[in-house]
């Protein structure tokens, strides 16, 4: 089976380089594997190291100007080959060692989308969750994990992952809309209604902090997924 594994980039230079070494290093079994690279209109270095990158197993998609994470994930799925699509994203908060344990299911014929969850656990007040930054990012989540499965009548603690495991034949006479971080709550939206059951596995991150790049806004871009979640339920 061949998966596409689409990493959208937007000024990643401390760690876009890494992030390419353990995909291309992840020996996933009875899985070709496409690396789609989107470069969301970087303003720092990260463009000219992609430029450097030779090789016939990264397909690299440049934009002019930034336009947002779906739009850079939507760019990717449109040229993606493969079978099976995962989202990676590249600040190395998400470690594809765990990828494997996510397409098991699917090799198993077990599931057809599947999803990283890293809130099948209480919040850590001794690490990630001892700030307050990232306890309202972690009670936020699962606000609107829970928003979603009383919506969509199916259960799902961790629909903001960035891990997300799909059929690209999941997509078919889909319009996906999202620009930014709305991505996340509607592909999640679109894939129920489509009556996909999305199954989950844990697994571990290791969050970067806001000093460190990190881009969403707990506030501002879970007010917008709560919006997004509740207007495709009743629209497309």
């Amino acid at each position: 089976m061949k998966l596409s594994i689409i990493i959208p980039v937007f000024n990643e230079q401390k760690t876009i380089e890494e992030v390419l070494k353990r995909v291309q290093e992840e020996i996933i079994p009875l899985i070709d594997k496409e690396i789609i690279v989107v470069d969301d209109g970087s303003t720092d270095s990260t463009g000219e190291i992609l430029k450097k990158i030779k090789s016939n197993a990264i397909k690299i998609i440049s934009s002019e100007k930034n336009q947002g994470k779906g739009a850079a994930v939507i760019k990717g799925i449109k040229v993606a080959s493969g079978e099976y699509i995962i989202i990676q994203d590249a600040d190395l908060e998400y470690h594809p060692k765990f990828i494997k344990q996510l397409i098991s299911p699917i090799l198993n014929n077990k599931a057809k989308v599947v999803y990283g969850t890293r809130l099948k656990r209480m919040p850590n007040l001794k690490h990630e969750e001892r700030t307050f930054q990232f306890l309202i990012h972690y009670l936020g989540n699962r606000f609107l994990s829970l928003f979603t499965s009383i919506l969509y009548g199916q259960w799902i603690t961790d629909m903001e992952t960035g891990y997300k495991l799909f059929p690209k034949a999941a997509l078919e006479n889909v319009k996906l809309n999202a620009k930014g971080f709305e991505f996340e709550p509607e592909i999640t939206a679109k894939l129920m209604k489509k009556g996909y059951k999305i199954s989950e596995i844990p697994i571990q991150v290791n969050p970067r902090g806001y000093d460190e790049g990190k881009k969403i806004n707990t506030v501002k871009d879970g007010s917008k997924a709560l919006w997004y979640l509740f207007k495709y339920r009743f629209v497309d």
